[in-house]
């Protein structure tokens, strides 16, 4: 006997779960997961989706109902994205509603956006005539309408009706009379305008894209493909690769999504792509209106386009016959989702592929620790991309020691070399990048002489500062009070780094006041269209040095950018979490990679307390595999991903007394349902921002070398928090991380 899965209609958000029903001995050999069916629901018949099939009953076969038909021979492309909606329910702990709401992310009624044109309905013999009368009597108007329409022959109705002055009252004989007639057509609401940008064909691949390429070809020839890692160095070319790959599987008919981390990436990405495809391309972001985001999921429905290009939402394009999925830059912490679910999208997208038959490839200069241990182990293939495009060399790396700058007098934020290096690009009419890596800011307090931090004694993470005078670690919430000195070197200049992109902006205007300056962060791309104006601008050398946050170092591609300066690197390689070496590492290379992408040779400065740690140094190199092989080593011994995995349960509530009894609870029930004492248990402790909007938060980690046992503990915790009231003030969130 087989046993069906089915979540009712999505309409219907309360009903959070699916049902299970008995599949009749007649529809056996056709059901298949993702199909609708029609099924008995309380006392009338309701269509819902095929989400599973088991041979096992979960609760006594007496008690289940028969399934009532099949409504569609074939999965439906709204029925897979349910089907894969039920697999991230289950995999990351959220709700099935707001699991819907992720996949399905066009659902508020939104009109069509509709064109009225005025047509002119009789012979032109006929309309002169009637113009002749018309203006003989008293209907001026009209006669003005029909005139203009022997002129132009036809009208779009809004301009008639402001050009012409005319209103409904005018139209409404005329068209009785059948003299003119009202056609009405759906319009779209684009997100690309196509006419500026021109086409260009395809270039040759140089041997080592061809390379490259015929890999994954060969890779996508096997019985069953696995998931392709292209990790290939800054400036490589791995966009044209993409690009052979896309028109490989467009020519056979099928759908592809491209994956890119930040909406900054979307203007050069799209002209790239639109230049090549045209008006195959389509392009989704969060600056896109309702409409414009409607209409493009509809277009995608129509299958009127092919691409669809986008940050992690656009992995829920509801393309019905998806061939490849591209994720470019994969290890950006942009493609976890900060919301429940809290979906990776690089899990997702091979979910989704393996789903639908579809291919997907990642692409990466410095390759998620997850992504590259995969590839390594052989769940993934790896496909290296070693030499720049034509050969050009990698930029000369300066390493410079900001303690040394202090111990000279400079307590700029610009060092010595950095400065000269600047002035010799605006003297040459070269442009310069500037970043400051904000993110992970918040808190990590440093000294300035020697460039000690301050770290928990128990995780190995930089503690944060809070304003209450303390410093905590937001792991297992070990703390300590904030010092007034070192404890390594006795110096005073001890206290977190205040400096912003603003500041760093009056600085360069004071030091280079001809040269043009422009600034990039949070702050000057609020509004839409605002990442085009200031990417375009200095794209056409409006600016000699653009200033901005990390999202100026990712995918961008400026051939006039000959010098790339870190202005901090400290900032991220000191944040409160794990990985800050890793991120550090990548954002260096990838800042780095910005610089000498033209014919010119490129220099990069990085400023930094540590310039010895390995992580600095690998980036200088752009030497990934040393890296790799370091960092992985410090992840086994301290057991964090990838190494071993880990659950993050984080709760929140208004109570702060119920908050704490609940995690605390939480905790020793992980510990009471545990298999032997092979899991580690870390807090739980307060979230790195432990408060919001009078709503408390604390965090509960859990480390495994098996992934199952802490997905075993996940569903355990569900029931466990479905049956005990004193969790209905508080929201329990998952993530893996």
């Amino acid at each position: 006997m087989i046993y069906a899965d089915i979540i009712i209609d999505i309409s219907h958000e309360k009903l959070d779960r699916s049902f299970q029903y008995i599949v009749p001995e007649e529809l056996a050999s056709e059901i298949r997961v993702g199909m609708v069916a029609a099924v008995p629901f309380g006392n009338c018949e309701r269509k819902g989706y095929v989400i599973g099939l088991s041979r096992e009953p979960k609760i006594s076969p007496e008690k289940l109902k028969p399934v009532l038909n099949l409504l569609s021979s074939q999965e439906t492309t709204e029925a897979r994205l349910v089907s894969l909606a039920s697999w991230m329910r289950e995999r990351y702990g959220s709700t099935m509603a707001q699991a819907l709401k992720t996949v399905l992310p066009v659902r508020e009624k939104i009109r069509a956006k509709e064109k009225r044109m005025i047509c002119l309905n009789v012979e032109r013999e006929e309309a002169e005539t009637l113009v002749q009368k018309l203006e003989s009597g008293r209907c001026k108007a009209r006669a003005r309408l029909v005139r203009a329409l022997l002129e132009e022959g036809s009208l779009d109705y809004t301009e008639a009706a402001a050009r012409l002055k005319i209103n409904a009252s005018v139209l409404k004989p005329l068209t009785e009379e059948g003299i003119i007639r009202i056609e009405q057509d759906e319009v779209y609401r684009m997100s690309v305008d196509g006419d500026v940008i021109p086409r260009e064909k395809l270039s040759v691949l140089t041997p080592v894209q061809q390379r490259a390429f015929e890999e994954i070809k060969n890779e996508w020839g096997r019985p069953a493909p696995r998931p392709v890692l292209i990790h290939g160095i800054t400036g490589s070319g791995k966009t044209q690769v993409y690009m052979k790959l896309i028109q490989e599987v467009a020519e056979k008919g099928k759908q592809v999504i491209v994956l890119i981390p930040e909406i900054a990436l979307t203007y050069q990405t799209v002209r790239r792509f639109y230049g090549w495809f045209g008006d195959k391309v389509s392009v989704l972001n969060s600056r896109l209106s309702p409409g414009e985001r409607y209409d493009q999921f509809k277009r995608a429905r129509r299958g009127e386009i092919q691409i669809m290009v986008g940050p992690r939402s656009a992995l829920f394009t509801p393309f019905s016959n998806l061939g490849l999925i591209i994720i470019d830059e994969e290890h950006e912490q942009t493609y976890k989702s900060e919301s429940s679910p809290r979906y990776h999208a690089r899990e997702t997208a091979v979910q989704r592929a393996a789903m639908e038959g579809a291919r997907v490839v990642l692409g990466s200069a410095t390759p998620s620790l997850e992504a590259y241990t995969k590839a390594v182990s052989g769940e993934y293939a790896l496909v290296k991309m070693t030499d720049r495009y034509e050969k050009r060399p990698l930029p000369e790396v300066s390493i410079v020691d900001l303690r040394e700058e202090l111990k000279a007098g400079n307590r700029s934020i610009l060092s010595r070399k950095l400065k000269s290096a600047i002035e010799q690009r605006i003297e040459a009419g070269e442009q310069t990048m500037l970043f400051l890596n904000r993110r992970g800011y918040a808190g990590f307090v440093s000294c300035r002489s020697c460039g000690e931090v301050l770290k928990c004694p128990h995780c190995d993470v930089a503690l944060a500062e809070h304003n209450n005078g303390k410093m905590i670690c937001h792991y297992c919430g070990y703390q300590r009070p904030k010092v007034p000195v070192c404890p390594s070197c006795g110096s005073p200049y001890i206290g977190g780094f205040k400096a912003g992109t603003q500041q760093i902006e009056n600085v360069l205007h004071k030091c280079f006041p001809k040269a043009g300056i422009l600034r990039m962060d949070y702050d000057t791309t609020r509004t839409k269209g605002s990442y085009e104006q200031i990417l375009s601008s200095f794209a056409d050398h409006e600016a000699d040095i653009l200033v901005g946050t990390q999202m100026i170092v990712k995918g961008h591609d400026f051939p006039d950018v000959t010098l790339v300066g870190a202005i901090a690197a400290d900032l991220s390689l000191n944040a409160s979490d794990y990985q800050c070496a890793e991120r550090t590492f990548q954002l260096l290379t990838q800042a780095v990679g910005r610089s000498g992408r033209g014919k010119k040779p490129g220099e990069a400065v990085i400023q930094t307390y540590h310039p010895d740690h390995y992580s600095i140094q690998a980036a200088a190199e752009q030497d990934y595999e040393k890296f790799y092989e370091e960092e992985m080593s410090y992840r086994t011994l301290l057991d964090y991903p990838p190494a071993a995995h880990m659950l993050s349960v984080l709760g929140s509530g208004e109570d702060e007394e119920l908050l704490e009894k609940g995690m605390d609870f939480l905790r020793k029930f992980a510990e009471r349902v545990s298999p032997g004492k092979e899991l580690h248990i870390i807090g739980p402790a307060w979230a790195s921002v432990g408060k919001v909007n009078d709503v408390y938060r604390k965090v509960l980690y859990l480390k495994h070398s098996e992934e199952k046992v802490l997905l075993d503990i996940k569903n355990k915790f569900e029931k466990y928090i479905e049956i005990n009231s004193g969790f209905r003030k508080l929201y329990i969130q998952y993530d893996y991380i």
